[in-house]
């Protein structure tokens, strides 16, 4: 038994950042731990590694489709709305759906990617307007906001005038997958589909008129097949919004984690100054230990037994990353964070069935975006206190004030 008390539900105690303390004890005592909720279900908090892991590899016994992928228990249209992502579904359909996507967004592709997202990262710092204190931004909003957007609208071919309303409508689409769900964000998703289906419509049309395909992620989706029969523009528009909701949002709070986990630790932002070879390494740390996602859920489909407590047949189990990428068991000095640590088994991109599609692309945007500030800017600094998104789901921040100098000014 554990004498912990916090309540893991409560966005209280996620005020000032993720209980770690919390979770090493429950680690330690209660790794697979019951948490009330207000006025609906509980659930079992999973906490260790090796318990994420073993529900991970088990699409068929623990379901991201059955509840959805949050705690709480969803509106029915924002549920079924949910589920028509790939990360709210189960086999086979999730495979069948998730097929199109691997060569799209598998390595050798994304690797092709590299000049163009490195010009789009140069473009959004050249546009920062320093004056003689440098210059004053909120790295969130006015610098690592537009990156993902940008890039999936070079990825798939979208119009360059779009990109700003897209990002919009983006932003807002991610507050179906969040606490805040609201009527604002589930229009926010049908006006993205909507959008998707014109696209797809009219590059369909452009081909059927005989102009050749543009080399790009949207013709190589059209061309492919979702369970032996070609993808209509309903099932393109599905994976469409998916790619601008989780790609946005999390890439986001991936760059904005990582520099502000920099500004806390000077020794490792200066060493990825003198030795930028380290800096791919750092994004696996980063995500590590300051992952943009705590947790993800799963409902029970069967009676089971997961670390020596049974589980019944629709009861929810939370799968706490946060808490799993700082085990004991699997980490050396978890609480360290270490640009050169050696590759880990972190599980940020999630495991197994779920394991994160854009991996390669968040990667890629994380390792240029970091080679680009570090390269643009000599001098980085804090310019007021950053604002975390208070939330026991989203780990990231709202605002991140930073001042950035071209040159070093500073005496020798």
């Amino acid at each position: 038994m554990t004498s912990v008390t916090v309540d893991l539900y409560d966005r209280a105690s996620w005020r000032g950042g993720a209980p770690h303390s919390t979770f090493a004890e429950l680690r330690r005592t209660d790794p697979v731990h019951w948490q009330e909720i207000p006025g609906q279900a509980g659930y079992w908090a999973v906490l260790r590694h090796a318990d994420v892991i073993a529900v991970s590899r088990q699409p068929k016994v623990y379901s991201a489709e059955q509840g959805g992928i949050l705690l709480e228990d969803m509106d029915p249209t924002a549920l079924q709305q949910l589920r028509s992502m790939l990360l709210a579904m189960d086999p086979p359909r999730h495979q069948h759906h998730r097929k199109p996507l691997t060569v799209p967004f598998g390595k050798p592709q994304i690797a092709t990617l590299e000049t163009r997202v490195r010009d789009i990262c140069r473009d959004i710092l050249a546009g920062i307007a320093e004056g003689p204190d440098g210059a004053v931004v909120d790295l969130v909003h006015d610098v690592a906001s537009s990156l993902p957007t940008r890039v999936l609208g070079e990825v798939l071919g979208l119009p360059e005038e779009d990109w700003d309303h897209l990002h919009h409508l983006a932003a807002l689409s991610a507050r179906t997958i969040g606490e805040s769900a609201d009527h604002e964000g589930i229009a926010a998703v049908s006006e993205l589909a909507v959008y998707a289906i014109g696209h797809a419509a009219r590059r369909r049309s452009a081909v059927e008129s005989g102009e050749p395909p543009p080399d790009d992620v949207t013709s190589l989706m059209l061309a492919s097949e979702i369970n032996g029969t070609a993808m209509d523009d309903l099932e393109f528009a599905l994976q469409f919004v998916q790619l601008f909701i989780a790609g946005n949002d999390t890439t986001v709070g991936m760059l904005a984690n990582g520099l502000d986990v920099l500004l806390e630790h000077p020794d490792q932002l200066a060493l990825l100054r003198a030795e930028p070879e380290l800096i791919g390494g750092a994004v696996e740390e980063i995500v590590r230990y300051a992952g943009p996602l705590h947790y993800f859920r799963r409902t029970a489909m069967v009676d089971t037994e997961l670390g020596g407590q049974q589980i019944r047949s629709g009861d929810k189990v939370c799968l706490y990353y946060t808490s799993a990428n700082r085990d004991e068991a699997v980490f050396e000095n978890p609480d360290v964070f270490d640009v050169r640590r050696a590759p880990t088994k972190h599980v940020a991109f999630g495991f197994g069935e779920h394991f994160c599609l854009g991996i390669h692309l968040a990667r890629l945007e994380g390792r240029i975006f970091f080679e680009e500030l570090l390269g643009t800017f000599a001098r980085i600094e804090r310019a007021g206190e950053p604002t975390k998104i208070w939330s026991n789901f989203n780990n990231g921040l709202d605002h991140l004030p930073v001042r950035l100098r071209r040159e070093d000014h500073r005496a020798p």
